[in-house]
């Protein structure tokens, strides 16, 4: 992309995950993620115990990935970091320790938006993988959020459909609590799913107009189903499990996929795009291939370790934005809820 030599360090705090990344022209060096297991025992993030975690976490984390890309802070050219969507007591802390560097070392602030790294990180240079040609349909799928965007340029993006209550991420976690999966159950389910029978068990799928999603009610449905499943039957959930997992998810792949087929067809685009911590679903990704052969579709799935909430996506953007000259002033405030 460009010739000259610049390094930019990524931070992303937005939800539990503390993470720092050293980009050099477009090319990760380091990745680094502080992972918070303190949440497993409450079934879900809390928000006060997440932002003391980050708080704990940042330094050591932005130390380790300036060791890994074996630079100093002083070779920086630009700090780059989450601004939101996310918990507001994480971005705080991410957001403050970014403006505080970038003010001590004298080089430009970059804001990022999680959600335009989540689709950006397809433009990490990376080998074996490909980055895709502009207009392109991505689908953000994560604990927090589902949404299907059109994408025209770097930072051209249109949210053609999203979720109306729950994200897919909940929908994975709140039916894995249901049949008393630990958390995050998504990885659980689908490591149950490929050894049961998908078609085991029906769960409705909503009907939602457009191309907008809804996962509430899949969530209930599951809800009740078991109920009376385990009322008839106490050891329903046990002799059953990998069945039921498989029946879960093979339903909230459906619903995704009917929405990025009908998005496919009304906008014409064929080049289509996946990222978002459920994005490394094997079901997910098997379903985007099999789209390739039914719909003539071209699908980029990125690498497995920036799929999940990462610093390399906040440090591509940031790097694009560089490019660009699109700096962020000190007076830059972290948004919970900033759009794309």
């Amino acid at each position: 992309m460009a010739t000259q030599n610049i390094y930019i360090l990524g931070i992303e705090s937005s939800c539990d995950d503390t993470a720092a990344s050293v980009i050099h022209n477009g090319r990760i060096l380091s990745n680094v993620i502080a992972s918070q297991k303190i949440h497993e025992e409450y079934g879900g993030v809390v928000p006060e115990l997440a932002s003391r975690a980050h708080q704990q976490n940042i330094v050591p984390v932005v130390h380790q990935a300036l060791k890994k890309a074996n630079i100093t802070k002083d070779q920086l050219q630009a700090i780059a970091f989450t601004r939101g969507p996310g918990l507001m007591g994480s971005l705080l802390v991410g957001t403050s320790f970014a403006k505080s560097l970038a003010f001590a070392l004298n080089i430009p602030l970059i804001a990022v938006n999680h959600m335009q790294g989540h689709i950006l990180a397809h433009y990490i240079d990376e080998d074996g993988f490909d980055k895709p040609p502009f207009p392109f349909l991505a689908m953000t799928i994560s604990g927090g959020h589902t949404q299907i965007v059109r994408v025209d340029d770097y930072f051209d993006m249109t949210v053609i459909g999203e979720t109306i209550d729950d994200a897919v991420g909940e929908a994975f976690d709140k039916s894995g609590k249901i049949l008393g999966l630990g958390y995050p159950a998504g990885p659980e389910i689908d490591r149950r799913a490929k050894l049961g029978n998908p078609k085991a068990y029906k769960f409705t799928k909503p009907k939602v107009d457009g191309l907008n999603f809804s996962f509430s009610g899949l969530k209930t449905a599951v809800l009740y189903f078991i109920q009376k499943e385990v009322k008839a039957n106490p050891d329903f959930i046990e002799e059953n499990l990998n069945d039921i997992c498989a029946s879960i998810q093979y339903t909230i792949i459906n619903i995704l996929m009917d929405k990025l087929k009908l998005a496919s067809k009304e906008t014409g685009i064929k080049h289509i795009a996946i990222g978002g911590g459920v994005s490394a679903n094997s079901g997910v990704r098997q379903a985007l291939k099999d789209g390739e052969k039914k719909y003539g579709w071209t699908t980029y799935i990125p690498k497995f370790e920036f799929t999940t909430d990462n610093a390399a996506m906040i440090a591509i953007v940031g790097y694009l934005k560089y490019l660009e000259g699109n700096f962020s002033k000190q007076d830059v405030a972290a948004s919970a809820r900033l759009k794309i």
